[in-house]
């Protein structure tokens, strides 16, 4: 008996987390955030990451709470220490990859409640294969239910598009626009109908009929969160875990939740400021701050919303006091509204949901990547896979870590265009163009090819390194010019390097290279050669 009475005051506490944490974040970012369209609360992405993390060993709600805190922790300090480029690491693709990916879990994890039945499981195999297991055990009306809340969203969210209101020609303008505007806001509103109309079915079914055919959500705490310290020590599977113990439980956790949290604000910022810069400084600094905020009132991570985002700017919302609304209407709900929430179904709420997340699955960007760079496939396909049959946080580091890979293929193999010129005095040469800085994963690559180009064209041909491009050097990459200058010098080749920044030259210089021939301008260049040529010439009249 206290068992059961346990798990029952654990889901009860459990309903009440999302609301926790929609309140205060609203009023900090209203002081410290710079983007009005951002409203920070808890989202579906950030949810499914402290989700997975929680589940990997089954934590309690406290390290939840924990999480936030360390979350809001180390935005501010990446703030401090302006760290916003770590997130500059997450390539377009790969934030696709993870956001279909994503979006895909989050529509898989409420497919049991539109099925009304109760499986275990946080993988997405995982939990595929346990509903097809249990697929004898579906629900009737909680499917019904279910399914007929999708359509209706789904109708509802196009309605305010439709293009009757230029064939109305007889209305007055002003009829227009109240239509049009009453259209937005049954589209707008259409989560909360659904809630409202299938929470009055269920209750009219209970107090007539005594229960409610499909699932209902239950009981949820009423009344608003105490302002306390955040959980530094809990008690777990029998067992006391203090403050390093619990953050060795979260694991990656404490870093993947945070980074992606600051991505979605600092990315949902972008959409919707209209071209003007953002501070990603100050973005950081608020989202720490309202993590760390709402770690005293037991909520869990929270970030900028995209779906609420998309409202407050269709709204016309013009400050960042938009969130004092937000937060007043969720703390009236906690303190009056929570007992009407017992009648909600869950498969309702599982309509809204997928719903809302099968629109983050991104397959419309595949044309544009394929018709820009290909190439850029590769890490959206492979953070798309391993985030769906792996883990979130393990496929989103699988995508940057074949990013980084491009980028340092593209650094070891830089381009170089290679062809033929003639001076004003007649003077053939080859000319070698690096695209790139000369670095020392390159510079191997580079003195190979241009050893390779200028035996090939024998000794009588000088070589010209068009050096407008090199703008950086290393130790590495001034020991490896060295060697190709001492090359060239051997066989008695001229090496020309031409518009070399007098700053790369000093680099040069400080091994102190044998034969380093420089020049700064079209005249310069055309003396070197003539030397060259009358050099040759001297050459072949003594012979």
């Amino acid at each position: 008996m206290w068992l059961r009475q346990r798990v029952v005051r654990a889901h009860r506490t459990l309903n009440c987390y999302g609301l926790y944490s929609s309140f205060m974040a609203c009023f900090v970012y209203t002081i410290f955030g710079s983007c009005k369209d951002v409203p920070v609360g808890p989202t579906a992405i950030i949810a499914i990451l402290t989700r997975e993390t929680l589940q990997k060993s089954d934590l309690e709600p406290d390290f939840a709470v924990l999480l936030t805190l360390i979350s809001g922790c180390i935005c501010f300090f990446m703030g401090i220490l302006h760290l916003g480029f770590l997130l500059d690491f997450i390539s377009g693709p790969v934030s696709v990859g993870f956001t279909s990916a994503a979006a895909i879990i989050i529509a898989t994890s409420q497919v049991k409640d539109i099925l009304g039945i109760h499986i275990g499981g946080s993988k997405f195999v995982e939990v595929w294969q346990n509903i097809f297991e249990k697929i004898g055990e579906t629900k009737l009306w909680d499917t019904a239910l279910g399914i007929s809340c999708i359509i209706i969203l789904l109708l509802l969210r196009k309605i305010k598009d439709i293009p009757f209101m230029k064939k109305a020609a007889k209305m007055s303008s002003r009829a227009q626009v109240i239509m049009q505007k009453s259209l937005w806001l049954l589209s707008t509103a259409r989560n909360i109908l659904v809630v409202l109309v299938c929470g009055v079915m269920c209750w009219l079914l209970e107090s007539h009929l005594g229960s409610s055919p499909v699932r209902l959500t239950g009981h949820v705490k009423q009344g608003l969160p105490e302002f306390r310290l955040p959980p530094f020590q809990t008690y777990h599977k029998n067992e006391t875990y203090d403050f390093v113990d619990m953050v060795s439980a979260l694991g990656s956790g404490c870093l993947v939740v945070p980074l992606l949290s600051l991505l979605e604000t600092i990315s949902i910022a972008k959409v919707f400021n209209e071209g003007k810069p953002i501070d990603a400084t100050q973005e950081m600094l608020a989202l720490g701050v309202c993590n760390v905020v709402s770690a005293f009132v037991s909520s869990m991570p929270v970030s900028g919303g995209l779906s609420r985002g998309a409202v407050n700017h269709s709204s016309g919302v013009k400050t960042t006091l938009g969130g004092i609304y937000t937060g007043l209407l969720v703390l009236v709900s906690l303190q009056f509204l929570t007992p009407y929430l017992y009648f909600i179904p869950n498969a309702a709420l599982a309509a809204i949901i997928i719903a809302a997340v099968i629109f983050m699955v991104e397959l419309h960007v595949i044309k544009p990547i394929w018709r820009t760079k290909k190439i850029d496939l590769i890490p959206a396909i492979a953070t798309f896979l391993c985030c769906l049959f792996i883990r979130l946080e393990i496929g989103i580091v699988i995508g940057i870590g074949i990013n980084v890979l491009f980028l340092l293929y593209a650094s070891a193999r830089p381009s170089l265009r290679v062809h033929k010129d003639t001076s004003i005095n007649g003077c053939e040469y080859l000319v070698i163009t690096p695209d790139r800085s000369l670095v020392f994963p390159s510079v191997e690559y580079v003195r190979a090819v241009i050893s390779k180009q200028g035996t090939k064209q024998g000794t009588a041909v000088p070589v010209v390194i068009d050096s407008t491009h090199i703008q950086a050097a290393d130790f590495t990459a001034a020991k490896g010019i060295k060697s190709l200058t001492e090359d060239f010098s051997k066989r008695g080749q001229p090496l020309i390097f031409h518009n070399l920044k007098p700053s790369i030259i000093e680099i040069f210089k400080g091994v102190k290279p044998s034969g380093l021939r420089c020049s700064s301008s079209e005249l310069e260049l055309n003396d070197c050669l003539k030397e060259f040529s009358n050099i040759s010439s001297a050459s072949m009249n003594r012979y």
